[in-house]
């Protein structure tokens, strides 16, 4: 009997050692809210929608301590709309993230899988879109993925230890196809952050985005979302800087998005007209400056501009441009520590637009509304409540 009582404390020692080393967690962001838009097919429309500030998600992640500095590690994520259950990106299972690795206390972290590129990582959380105030404010069809519109399949990422204050990774995803530079995707990125100062830089480099259901970045539009960028080739590189100032951070922002030979749906949606024969380029400047003020700390008040150049240059020899002008206010009260509610607008004008009439690139758009604006303006807001778990 002692022996058995003895090999039983034995045997729950051992038990609660190998609980304390390793850890699974479930969590998720329940996002739901009222928008509305005007101006869209010459009408005003109001519409519930799920997922604008944080894609409402629920997931799993955990950690394995394998001993000497070392652990495993995964995340599952899956997206989903809360208005009527659907999964969320490009309706699959665990479409947000999908990922295992290894993780060192000396040397960093490597995963393999479905992850975020290295502007998503680095730079975005620079961002107005990418941070606090999420696609509502993100720049024009968010043109260079700072609100993560995809993810990169296939990829093995690098992730370094934090030297004081300074982190820097990288990633590759591959093309799972004999065509080894079809539907490819690099990035790199590096963040610095040091008291009030958070300094990033970060570069993006996709070839034949969307070519085969196989390749790093594939079925983009698959839940009837505009993000569907197709091209030979999208390049996005930017750089930017955040500064607290007591209960205020400043932020500016500038990336840089060049589209060789696009094509796909968002590209047929922004070129209508036969008239200047296939685009050759797309490129797209963008500006943004953002102020935050946290009244209290359950209470903030955010503001942002950005302004964006997007050029056309056509195969038949023709070109163009249009300017975009966009405005953001946005509220947010916490209820608790796990749930707040925010309202929020934005303004969009476009101009300048006049030599690229039959583009597409005349007209405004929110890159969060349901279409495209008839005119050269656009206004959205939204009333909202999010809860974490």
């Amino acid at each position: 009997m002692k022996k058995s009582l003895l090999a039983f404390g034995v045997l729950s020692s051992f038990a609660g050692l190998a609980h304390a080393q390793s850890s699974v967690t479930l969590y998720g962001i329940i996002d739901e809210g009222l928008n509305y838009t005007n101006n869209v097919g010459g009408h005003n429309l109001f519409a519930l929608s799920s997922g604008d500030v944080q894609g409402s998600r629920w997931g799993l992640k955990g950690t394995e301590d394998l001993g000497g500095g070392l652990s495993a590690l995964f995340q599952l994520e899956a997206g989903f709309n809360v208005n009527n259950g659907k999964l969320g990106p490009e309706d699959q299972q665990f479409g947000r993230q999908a990922f295992v690795g290894v993780s060192s206390t000396t040397f960093g972290t490597l995963t393999l899988g479905r992850q975020y590129d290295s502007l998503v990582d680095y730079l975005a959380p620079l961002t107005v879109n990418g941070n606090w105030g999420g696609a509502m404010f993100s720049h024009p069809y968010d043109n260079d993925n700072t609100d993560n519109t995809f993810r990169i399949n296939n990829a093995i990422k690098y992730t370094s230890i934090d030297y004081s204050g300074f982190t820097f990774g990288g990633a590759y995803a591959f093309s799972n196809s004999s065509s080894f530079a079809v539907n490819r995707a690099q990035s790199i990125g590096a963040q610095y952050t040091r008291g009030p100062l958070s300094v990033a830089a970060a570069y993006l480099n996709v070839d034949s985005p969307n070519e085969g259901s196989a390749g790093a970045v594939a079925n983009l539009g698959a839940s009837g979302t505009d993000g569907s960028w197709s091209a030979a080739r999208q390049r996005v590189f930017g750089a930017g800087v955040n500064y607290t100032i007591a209960a205020a951070t400043l932020g500016l922002v500038y990336t840089n998005t060049n589209l060789s030979q696009p094509t796909g749906t968002l590209y047929a949606n922004l070129m209508p007209s036969p008239i200047y024969g296939a685009a050759s380029s797309i490129k797209f400047n963008n500006v943004e400056a953002s102020l935050k003020y946290q009244f209290t700390p359950a209470f903030f008040v955010g503001g942002m501009y950005t302004y964006t150049r997007a050029t056309f240059d056509g195969s038949s020899g023709s070109s163009g441009k249009s300017q975009y002008h966009q405005f953001g206010l946005m509220a947010d009260y916490n209820l608790s520590k796990r749930t707040d509610v925010y309202v929020q607008g934005t303004y969009v004008l476009v101009g300048g637009a006049s030599d690229v009439a039959g583009t597409g690139l005349e007209f405004a758009g929110n890159p969060d509304s349901a279409d495209r604006s008839s005119t050269n303006r656009q206004v959205m807001a939204r009333v909202a409540i999010r809860h974490q778990f």
